[in-house]
């Protein structure tokens, strides 16, 4: 029945060999001061380079979008020559490696930015806590992109773009999903402007586009993706309409020819505190006809089903890769589906612990034995 599961996809120019998607994780572990990758997460990509394609843990694109506490960059040279080896890593185990590219937004405390305040579409402020090197502080009130910052931030993206290339990925992912910059734009709850950039869901959009023909200007619009999230509330960012907000995204999407559009529709127990609400992918596979890929909280014959009846094309696992690195073999044999074990700590915790010391079945196995 998993026969599914493994047949080859090719989105644009990515020739993923299953179709097995390790969906982006935040992880924290790059080396501080600079988040600079480190030795310790090309392993970590490399035990999993089992998957069809591995989009990357969401990277920032400057000091101004990133506010994740030791969350890796793309803007310096020490960070493009820190990610070479994690990609060499990846592509000399079989496998390819895209780069979620993230700006973050209004959920940026200030204190990552020198006591600035974060900047958004509109000066809005996120509700909750932000996760920072002096612990959990509530988040402080955005301000208001002017026209002019906002081509500085296109650029910034691009420039990430090209450090990406540089670094040696197979593409890139703009990260347009759970309530950061871009969604942030998206949005009606968040995006209160009235020129160009705000009111109706096709000027809402207008931002995604532009980042996105940035991307394809560097990398050609067959290994360019994105991940959007068209379910309901997520970190404070919501949408009186999303058919109509979402339905205009995935026009735009359709427009560009992009490689692959990837969806997070979580249930009520999903992260980021979405919450369940009718799923927008079947409106969104009408309107955009290249590959689709699905997330979150699927099991291997969900996904089979799905794929099968046409859905999707592929379905991304995030949190069953945390504690699998070898999750497309298990799948393959049928064989159990380890557990995470001290969550949330390991998640986010700095050292190789719930990191890089999961075992591989095989290894499992022998231990089990032995």
């Amino acid at each position: 029945m998993h026969d599914t599961l493994f047949q080859p996809l090719t989105m644009g120019s990515l020739e993923a060999k299953n179709r097995i998607l390790m969906a982006p994780l935040t992880r924290g572990r790059s080396t501080q001061p600079g988040s600079v990758p480190n030795e310790m997460m090309a392993t970590y990509y490399r035990q999993r380079a089992g998957a069809g394609l591995i989009i990357s843990e969401a990277t920032g694109i400057s000091v101004e979008g990133l506010g994740w506490p030791a969350a890796p960059g793309i803007w310096s040279d020490a960070q493009v020559e820190g990610w070479k080896p994690v990609t060499e890593a990846v592509h000399e185990a079989g496998g390819l490696i895209v780069m979620q590219l993230w700006h973050m937004g209004r959920l940026v405390h200030p204190l990552f930015l020198d006591g600035n305040p974060p900047v958004s579409a509109s000066a809005t402020t996120a509700p909750g806590h932000a996760h920072t090197f002096e612990g959990r502080k509530d988040h402080e009130k955005a301000r208001e992109l002017s026209v002019e910052e906002i081509a500085r931030v296109v650029a910034d993206y691009r420039h990430a773009a090209e450090n990406a290339k540089k670094a040696g990925f197979d593409g890139v992912q703009l990260h347009g999903a759970n309530g950061y910059l871009v969604d942030q734009f998206l949005r009606d709850s968040t995006n209160l402007r009235e020129d160009d950039y705000g009111g109706s869901p096709e000027n809402r959009t207008r931002f995604l586009r532009e980042v996105l023909t940035a991307l394809i200007d560097v990398w050609g619009a067959d290994r360019v993706g994105v991940r959007l999230s068209p379910n309901g509330e997520t970190q404070g960012c919501d949408d009186s309409d999303p058919a109509a907000t979402f339905g205009a995204a995935a026009k735009v999407v359709e427009d560009l020819g992009l490689a692959f559009l990837e969806l997070r529709e979580p249930g009520p127990d999903g992260t980021f505190g979405a919450t369940e609400v009718p799923k927008q992918s079947p409106l969104i596979r009408q309107i955009y006809s290249g590959k689709l890929v699905l997330n979150s909280d699927y099991t291997p014959e969900q996904a089979v089903a799905d794929i099968d009846a046409g859905r999707c094309d592929a379905v991304a696992w995030g949190r069953d890769y945390i504690s699998n690195p070898d999750l497309a073999e298990r799948f393959r044999l049928g064989a159990e589906i380890a557990p995470n074990v001290n969550v949330p700590h390991s998640w986010y915790g700095s050292g190789p612990e719930g990191y890089i010391d999961y075992p591989a079945l095989a290894d499992a196995r022998d231990v089990a034995a032995g």
